[in-house]
């Protein structure tokens, strides 16, 4: 059922989910807004930002954060991942925590609920049950009652991204809690990314197409150059440098006589097109950043100074 529109009550604020790393959260975010804004893999810890998308309604304008999974750190990057995840539930109106319909709730579950009530007290927190279109019915009514066990919830509520099953019902609880205040973007804007971020993203994505379970830790992607090709106003020059950690792993994302890189060109470059509205040359480049996961020196460069 469609929200009453009262201009004088008019919600403004910030939400953000948090939960372990694949729980379907950048999934939900893009549900969400009604388009792309992060970007997905079955691959866990795909999330290494905090992104966040705006959707906005005649009566409220919901800005959401989605921010890496939580997990025991095992390196530097790790650290500061949750660390940044942190910084940002402390900071927000509204918290969605998101487990997936499909998986038990866990420890890891348990230990961010617990950082959540120590942290953020204050903050009402929604709990989310993600992917109820991979479970059966019983299922996610047996992980609703698992999960309100885990903590009181300013509200439970089972959803669905792929399905579109209760977004705008999600969406409608979350608004509710934020306060009453003017619009804080412009109204067609859908996310406040820059630009480069969102095009390495994407090709990071790309890369993580298919890689084996130890790779897609060590991928990173840094847009180096960019701007219109000259004398072009319809052609676009990009150039991408994929990071990773070992020459082992360098020669996975190249593949036999490059092919794999140019098919991981192919599928980006079709993104950016479209995230872009003009044609894009695509130059990606493969190099070696030994252990940067680990190097604080290396994280700058890539943009983890968080």
């Amino acid at each position: 059922m469609a929200r009453k529109t009262d201009a004088a009550a008019h919600r403004s604020g910030f939400a953000c989910f948090v939960g372990r790393p694949n729980a379907g959260k950048s999934t939900l975010l893009n549900a969400l807004v009604g388009t792309k804004i992060a970007i997905t893999s079955d691959k866990p810890q795909t999330t290494r930002r905090a992104v966040r998308g705006i959707v906005t309604r005649p009566d409220a304008q919901l800005v959401i954060v989605d921010t890496p999974g939580m997990h025991k750190p095992r390196t530097l990057l790790g650290e500061r991942l949750g660390d940044l995840v942190r910084s940002v539930w402390s900071d927000v109106d509204v918290v969605g925590f998101c487990v997936p319909a499909d998986e038990k709730v866990g420890p890891g579950d348990r230990r961010i609920a617990a950082e959540l009530s120590e942290q953020a007290p204050k903050t009402p927190i929604i709990g989310i049950i993600t992917k109820t279109d991979k479970a059966t019915p019983q299922q996610v009514a047996e992980q609703l009652l698992a999960l309100s066990k885990v903590r009181d919830f300013a509200e439970v509520i089972p959803v669905s991204a792929v399905a579109d099953s209760q977004v705008d019902v999600l969406a409608d609880l979350l608004i509710d809690r934020l306060p009453v205040s003017p619009r804080l973007y412009p109204d067609a804007e859908l996310t406040d990314e820059p630009m480069e971020t969102r095009i390495a993203e994407l090709v990071r994505e790309a890369s993580l197409d298919g890689v084996r379970d130890e790779l897609p830790h060590s991928l990173a992607a840094l847009v180096t150059e960019m701007g219109p090709r000259e004398g072009r106003t319809d052609l676009t020059d990009i150039y991408v440098t994929i990071f990773v950690e070992r020459d082992s792993q360098k020669a996975i994302v190249l593949g036999h006589q490059g092919s794999r890189l140019s098919s991981v060109g192919r599928r980006a470059r079709l993104q950016i097109e479209e995230l872009l509205g003009t044609r894009v040359y695509l130059n990606l480049h493969v190099t070696v950043a030994k252990d940067w996961q680990r190097d604080p020196r290396q994280l700058r460069k890539l943009g983890f100074d968080l």
